[in-house]
């Protein structure tokens, strides 16, 4: 995608535009990497439930994976009769019960509590399922680690073993990883599990790895394809992977437009007509995001500020090669996950409109009213 391009041509601002071909690009590795291990690809649609990319993800997916009742609904709603649609949350309602065994194929409760109460409620189509947690943990930060110390997030091994018998489930789900660019988690937590259970994961008919790898970060795929191949083979199981950002993360980008500026104890502020409330990340991590225009050697430093009242809605200081003026467009890159589907009207200040960018130009794909945000209230 022609960035600077796409900043002259857009007609508004802010604006989320998603590059198709980018997201095209992303998919077909994915569909590779499918074919050299035998994995099933599930795409993770809370990082990103566009419809208008759920379309275009559905032909190299064999399903999608969801965490709430509106996300099955939606999944199925896409997908129809033609794949699988996954469910993993701690949070089952006993009241969408029903629905949700309507709309789901595989559903991974997620504690003994959980199974205990609702594995003889669930439609006799749907494929049971429980969530383990290896108690591995990969990630500092406990916040974003599903293997923290008093994690609600899966049963321990033992805890299963000392239970359930493997043979009256049909599947396992785990997820231990967070933005990891190799694959050396993926294979000491395989090695765990079969270390574990061994032959009895012969009992089951499939195994949901998670997600939590980009994988178009990853050059070398050998240690994924075969850490996969070998589950497959050795235990004649359908091996499940859930990428979410790793589709959409790198395809989507925030441009926004300087509405202000000025100098304030001797710096120089440029007020953007977005707000880390459209990338509540930032914020959540408290990280400085990627900026297109960003110079690290520029001369003219700048603290780039959303638009709200909250003292701590900033980007961060980024340089540039000249001064920026009122009306100057800037360009957030990478954005794709976990923006859109959670950013807010704090202050009032509208949602980004959504455009999407393919080889014919850029189309309108959502535009938000007062009225949106009237009913809300």
């Amino acid at each position: 995608m022609d960035i600077t391009a796409v900043k002259t041509e857009l007609p508004t601002s802010p604006a989320f535009v998603f590059d198709q071909p980018r997201l095209t690009t992303n998919l077909e590795q994915l569909y590779q990497l499918k074919q050299a291990s035998g994995c099933q690809v599930l795409y993770s649609i809370k990082s990103l439930p566009l419809t208008q990319l759920l379309a275009l993800i559905k032909p190299y997916v064999d399903g999608f994976s969801v965490s709430s009742l509106f996300e099955a609904q939606l999944a199925r709603e896409i997908i129809a009769d033609q794949g699988s649609v996954h469910l993993a949350t701690p949070g089952i309602r006993p009241d969408e019960l029903t629905a949700l065994s309507d709309v789901c194929s595989h559903i991974s409760l997620n504690s003994l509590s959980q199974y205990q109460r609702f594995q003889r409620l669930l439609a006799p189509g749907v494929s049971l399922g429980l969530r383990v947690n290896p108690k591995l943990s990969y990630i500092d930060d406990d916040r974003y680690n599903p293997c923290r110390l008093h994690s609600k997030l899966g049963i321990a091994f033992e805890e299963l073993t000392d239970t359930i018998p493997l043979n009256q489930l049909q599947g396992l789900h785990l997820h231990t990883f967070h933005a990891n660019t190799d694959y050396a988690a993926l294979v000491q937590t395989i090695a765990k599990l079969t270390d574990y259970f061994g032959r009895e994961l012969a009992q089951l008919e499939w195994l949901n790895i998670g997600g939590g790898f980009l994988h178009h970060d990853i050059d070398n795929a050998e240690l994924f394809i075969t850490c996969v191949s070998e589950l497959i083979s050795r235990y004649q199981l359908k091996v499940y992977i859930e990428p979410g950002k790793a589709v959409v993360g790198n395809t989507g980008f925030l441009i926004a437009t300087v509405i202000d500026s000025f100098v304030s104890d001797g710096k120089t502020i440029a007020v953007l007509d977005t707000s880390v409330n459209h990338l509540p990340e930032v914020f959540e991590y408290q990280t400085q995001p990627y900026l297109y225009e960003h110079v690290p050697n520029g001369p003219y430093q700048v603290l780039l500020a959303g638009s709200t009242c909250l003292a701590g809605d900033i980007f961060g200081d980024f340089r540039f090669n000249q001064p920026l003026a009122i009306g100057d467009r800037l360009t957030f890159t990478a954005v794709g996950a976990y923006s859109l589907v959670k950013a807010h009207r704090f202050n009032g200040f509208n949602l980004p409109d959504v455009y999407l960018y393919s080889d014919i130009g850029l189309n309108l794909c959502k535009r938000y009213s007062y009225q949106n945000y009237r009913e809300l209230w």
